[in-house]
């Protein structure tokens, strides 16, 4: 009677305790295409200017309502090691470009779903990474060769408005015009010779009873504006009524002395980054100063920045090289807020702010997303102002230039090839399928109007006004920047390779371990 013999796990007396061990022989590549493909349909449904909202309950129970990808991502914790991959080349699109995100992901999933086709026809995987290899070079040369349109003059608002206007409808679709022009107004106003960064908001309640200021002297002060004390503590013996009244007295004279030699060097405002006192308050409404008080070093530096002063950490009078100036502050009433604006009307300062008011917390944070997209493209384009045709236009033509070029390869590299082109259609597909469009009807439109010459424009018309499902891309100006197409394509590209080339994950136990249940036994009883 023979005794039963089981079997080792893989590498067993190789690693520590704990740890899991996934190989190419338990079909781990197409696992691991399988997590990359349910995180990339996560975020494929919110592609495109009808794309769908989701809302993301993170850890702390803050609810977050977005379609954008990078937000929704940025919250979710992905655990499994090769969808992270994706997260990551998704993040570094962020970092790099500030748009097309969900390109990103939605093509490096389509890439890997045709990888799983190739793999069960019996294709190797090193002949599906050189293919894709071959297809990305041919894919990025012909996207230069789509170039239709660029801004010519970047202190242009309508040159502006056109490149900023796409993407911010991917976000916010029928609100695209009214941001788009804020936008690009905004960044005009703070556009130096160089891209600058935008500050989002530079207003705060006043403390004080004087309410306005015009063609004033403005000092910040780090240091709290009041009697100055000594950090331990004092003991004063007093022997008499007079000698306690002199001892107030001084303080109160001190004090008034300080704030008579502000308004003596002509400063109107002041502007105070720790605790004002009282009595500081009343002299400072004797002098008729205003006062603001700003805790946040965040809007101090900003403060700064559109008044043109120096901070101070000494209270007492400034020199004139360290006093800023501003047109008009004043407080209004914005929605119910009471707010203190700062605005310079002759001088072009570095700062605008934009007022954005709407329904809820969640929406507003989503259409400030939408502006962070606008002001993200402009950086880009003060690299590469050169555009292309958006609204799957582009996709489709490097769909047919690369299944074209697939066609005269030879050997087994051309099925990976044509499959790399066939991915691109997810695009388009997608962006017809979250209007309620017949995706299959308005590609074949498309490729039918791509295969003429003068039509490679053509993209999807998502309002179908013409019950076509198609429209001329030049001529709506629904152009995309070429350099985020093309580091998109590019990071895509490269994640999916990347996650071809694992055939073997190996993860470690969790450091810690499960909690002892019931109370910890080093509390104390009560």
């Amino acid at each position: 009677m023979s005794s039963l013999n089981i079997p080792d796990a893989p590498n067993a007396g190789l690693f520590k305790g704990g740890y899991n061990n996934y190989d190419s022989e338990d079909g781990a590549i197409l696992r691991n295409i399988d997590a990359c493909r349910a995180i990339s349909s996560t975020v494929q449904t919110s592609l495109g200017p009808y794309g769908r909202n989701k809302i993301v309950v993170n850890h702390l129970q803050k609810m977050i309502l977005t379609s954008d990808a990078a937000t929704i991502l940025r919250e979710l914790d992905v655990v499994h090691p090769c969808a992270k991959l994706l997260v990551m080349a998704s993040q570094q699109q962020e970092a790099e470009m500030g748009d097309a995100t969900n390109f990103v992901m939605v093509f490096a999933g389509e890439l890997l779903r045709k990888a799983e086709e190739l793999l069960r026809m019996g294709l190797k995987t090193a002949d599906i990474v050189s293919g894709y290899e071959q297809a990305q070079k041919h894919a990025l040369e012909a996207l230069e060769l789509l170039v239709v349109d660029k801004v010519e003059d970047i202190r242009s608002d309508e040159e502006l408005s056109k490149a900023i206007k796409t993407v911010v409808a991917s976000k916010q679709n029928g609100n695209e015009e009214l941001l788009a022009d804020l936008v690009s107004n905004a960044i005009l106003a703070v556009l130096p010779k160089n891209p600058a960064n935008f500050n989002v908001d530079n207003i705060r309640e006043p403390n004080g009873s004087v309410k306005k200021a015009k063609k004033a002297k403005v000092a910040v002060f780090t240091c709290p504006i009041d009697v100055s004390q000594t950090e331990t503590k004092g003991t004063v013996l007093l022997k008499n009524a007079k000698e306690m009244l002199d001892f107030s007295k001084g303080e109160e004279t001190q004090l008034e002395a300080a704030i008579k030699e502000l308004h003596d060097v002509g400063l109107r405002v002041v502007v105070a980054g720790a605790q004002v006192g009282d009595l500081a308050l009343h002299y400072l409404n004797r002098y008729g100063i205003l006062i603001i008080k700003i805790l946040s070093k965040f809007e101090l530096r900003r403060i700064c920045r559109v008044v043109g002063a120096t901070p101070l950490a000494r209270l007492g009078a400034p020199m004139p090289d360290e006093m800023g100036t501003i047109d008009v502050v004043e407080t209004l009433e914005i929605g119910g807020d009471r707010v203190t604006v700062f605005r310079q009307e002759e001088e072009t300062t570095r700062t605008a702010t934009i007022v954005l008011r709407g329904a809820t917390q969640n929406y507003l944070d989503d259409v400030e997303r939408a502006v962070d997209d606008g002001v993200n493209v402009v950086k880009a384009i003060t690299r590469d102002p050169r555009l292309v045709p958006g609204a799957g236009a582009t996709e489709i033509q490097l769909a047919s230039r690369i299944t074209a070029l697939g066609e005269k390869t030879p050997n087994l590299p051309q099925y990976a090839i044509k499959k790399y082109g066939e991915a691109f259609e997810v695009i388009p597909r997608t962006i017809a399928e979250s209007a309620g469009l017949d995706a299959t009807e308005v590609l074949s439109r498309l490729y039918a109007a791509h295969h003429k010459q003068e039509n490679w424009d053509t993209g999807v018309d998502v309002e179908n006004e013409k019950r076509t499902g198609v429209l001329d891309t030049r001529k709506e100006s629904i152009l995309d920047l070429l350099i985020s197409k093309h580091w998109a394509i590019k990071l895509a590209s490269e994640a999916a390779r990347t996650v071809l080339s694992v055939d073997q994950i190996i993860v470690a136990r969790q450091a810690g371990g499960p909690k002892p249940p019931g109370p910890n036994p080093n509390w104390d009883e009560d």
